[in-house]
């Protein structure tokens, strides 16, 4: 019997501790129920360089439907709010957590532009790597690669016009990945034909770029380039640069003459004469045609205008030379690049 009796006195004690822990838990949840908001803490990801969107934007989005702070957490819809805020352009990413404070925090990813896109109709916009349209902002502009002659003005397009977009977000970021060129861009015009045409901060000159391929060698030949010219005589002498074709560049002189050249023999003829003139530094690979002049009628050395490097990789340590002699003459921007 006195077995019996202890069993049942465990078991009495068991239970008694199952109903209390029953009940604590409700009163916990009854508790926690009637907690309320009692703070809002905001960081935005990304916005070191930019601002485009801000903790009162953020807020005025939170309390759409009603305030925030003070309301019972219960009734607070985390996920819907988190749904509102992405749902602004410019929020790429939001995440919203209660902490043990019962303070609602507030992560956000902020989209960063790579480019300012201006069309043919006179309307602008934003993209970022992915190429979302991204909306100017009242607060601020951003600092980014301008590009000039995009043909459609429309969120929707074609599929032509998503591939020309495509190129331009390379282009952007390309060119925000190097102080140097990013210094030196004034803007970059789209032909019609979809090419990139550069316009630099210093120097009248234009210099075609081609398709969005290969940029880093492109990049890397016109540098070179910049820094034997610029040295030799100044960047306002050149009308044209062309660094689209590899292993060379194409620099046509201002107010200069083209001319064709159809025959190995002639262009052959054409390059021991220029060489000797000192019109050119090295010898003639291609020449970029415009009118089909006979070489024969043509004076070469009132004609041919064109200084060509057909060698990226020229000689650095003699152009490391020359740039330390002028370096004191020359303008510090074009001596550095990253």
């Amino acid at each position: 019997m006195k077995q019996i009796w202890k069993q049942r006195m465990i078991q009495g004690l068991w239970i008694a501790l199952g109903i209390s822990t029953i009940v604590l838990l409700g009163a916990a949840m009854q508790q926690k129920n009637h907690k309320t908001c009692s703070d809002v803490k905001i960081e935005i990801i990304g916005s070191i360089k930019h601002m485009f969107i801000d903790e009162k934007d953020v807020l005025q989005i939170l309390n759409q439907q009603q305030n925030v702070i003070g309301s019972q957490m219960t009734n607070i819809d985390i996920r819907s709010l988190e749904e509102m805020l992405e749902k602004n352009a410019w929020v790429l990413n939001a995440e919203l957590f209660f902490d043990s404070k019962q303070v609602l925090n507030v992560r956000i990813t902020e989209r960063q532009p790579i480019a300012r896109v201006f069309t043919v109709p006179g309307n602008s916009f934003y993209i970022d790597t992915a190429c979302n349209h991204l909306p100017l902002s009242e607060k601020l502009s951003a600092r980014v690669p301008v590009f000039t002659g995009f043909a459609n003005s429309n969120a929707v397009m074609s599929h032509g016009d998503s591939v020309l977009l495509k190129d331009v977000s390379r282009f952007g970021a390309f060119i925000m990945a190097d102080s140097f060129f990013m210094a030196q861009t004034a803007q970059i015009d789209i032909t019609p034909g979809g090419k990139f045409e550069l316009i630099p901060v210093v120097g009248n000159h234009i210099v075609a770029l081609g398709n969005a391929t290969d940029l880093e060698n492109k990049f890397n030949r016109l540098y070179t380039f910049y820094k034997e010219a610029w040295i030799q005589s100044g960047m306002n002498k050149y009308e044209k640069i062309d660094v689209q074709y590899d292993n060379q560049v194409v620099a046509l002189k201002r107010n200069a003459s083209k001319v064709f050249i159809d025959s190995t023999k002639a262009l052959k003829a054409l390059n021991g004469m220029m060489l000797q003139q000192g019109i050119l530094d090295s010898a003639v690979t291609k020449v970029v045609t415009e009118k089909n002049i006979p070489i024969n009628t043509v004076p070469i050395k009132d004609s041919i205008k064109i200084k060509l490097v057909t060698n990226e990789n020229k000689n650095k340590t003699k152009i490391k030379n020359k740039i330390s002699k002028s370096q004191s003459q020359q303008p510090k921007a074009l001596m550095q690049r990253d």
